[in-house]
C-alpha cells in the first residue's frame, strides 16, 4: 500500500512516534545520538538541539546516495555521517521520534540557484525534485525545520545558514549571503509519516535519468564539499 500524504492541519498520530524501516527511531545508536542531544523535560530546545546535530554533524552530499532499504535507513545516515536532503531529514525525524517528539516527513520541488559544475551536469536541470524536510509538532502546532546543508558548506557557497527556533518554519533561503535569489520553492507534496520511497524513485528517474543511471551503476563519484571551491550561481531567463 502507498504511503499517503497528510497535511499540517492533520492533529499528531500514533505513527508521528513509531519506528519504521526507513525512520528506525527504535536503532540503539540513533537512541544514543538523541540522549547526548536531548534537553530533559523542553521539547523545544531539544528540537533545537537535534537540528543543529543533524544541520552540522551530517555532511551534505548528493553524490553518494543509495536508494535501498538499508541506504535510506536514518541509522544508516548517522553512521555514514553524510547525506542528502531526504536523508537528512529522514534522520532528523527519527531523532524527534526517539525524543518522544511527533515529526513527519515533508516533501517539495524546489528550484535551487546553487550549485557546483559538476553538480549541474550530472543533474542537466536546477530543479530539484522531493526536496526533502521535516515537520516537528512543538507546542500544539507543526512546525518546518530543513536540516540540508552544513554550516561549513554554507560558508563555502556564501549562503546564510540556515537557522530553526523551534517556533517558525525553517524552509531554504530565497537569496544568499549576497542578496542574490537562491531557493524557490515550487511544489509542495506535503508531509508523509514514512518515506513514499516509489515516489521519490519515479520522479528521480522522470527529473534526472543520467544521474539515477549513474547511482545505479556505483555511483556518480567525487565529494560535494570538496567541490564547493569554484561553485556557480545558476538564474533562469524568465524573460
Amino acid at each position: 500500500m502507498p504511503v499517503q500524504a497528510v497535511t499540517m492541519e492533520t492533529p499528531p498520530e500514533d505513527a508521528d512516534l513509531t519506528s519504521t524501516v526507513y525512520i528506525d527511531s527504535d536503532n540503539v545508536d540513533l537512541i544514543a545520538f538523541c540522549s547526548r542531544h536531548a534537553i530533559s523535560g523542553n521539547p523545544v530546545q531539544t528540537a533545537v538541539a537535534l537540528y543543529h546535530a543533524v544541520r552540522d554533524g551530517i555532511l551534505y552530499d548528493p553524490y553518494r546516495i543509495v536508494f535501498s532499504i538499508h541506504g535510506m535507513k536514518a541509522s544508516t545516515t548517522l553512521h555514514n555521517g553524510y547525506g542528502y536532503c531526504v536523508a537528512k531529514a529522514i534522520l532528523l525525524t527519527a531523532a524527534a521520534r526517539a525524543a518522544g517528539i511527533p515529526a513527519r516527513l515533508g516533501f517539495a520541488n524546489v528550484r535551487n540557484h546553487l550549485a557546483t559544475p559538476r553538480l549541474q551536469e550530472i543533474m542537466g536541470t536546477d530543479l530539484f525534485v522531493y526536496h526533502g524536510y521535516t515537520a516537528l509538532f512543538l507546542r500544539g502546532r507543526w512546525v518546518k525545520a530543513t536540516p540540508t546543508f552544513n554550516r561549513e558548506l554554507c560558508e563555502r557557497f556564501a549562503v546564510l545558514p540556515l537557522d530553526f527556533d523551534g517556533k517558525t518554519d525553517s524552509l531554504l533561503h530565497p537569496f544568499d549571503a549576497h542578496g542574490k535569489q537562491h531557493m524557490v520553492y515550487e511544489k509542495d507534496h506535503g508531509l508523509f509519516q514514512d518515506l513514499p520511497i516509489k515516489l521519490i524513485l519515479q520522479a528521480s528517474m522522470d527529473a534526472y535519468p543520467e544521474m539515477m543511471k549513474g547511482l545505479q551503476q556505483g555511483g556518480t563519484g567525487g565529494r560535494f564539499q570538496e567541490e564547493t571551491g569554484a561553485f556557480c550561481t545558476v538564474t533562469r531567463d524568465d524573460s
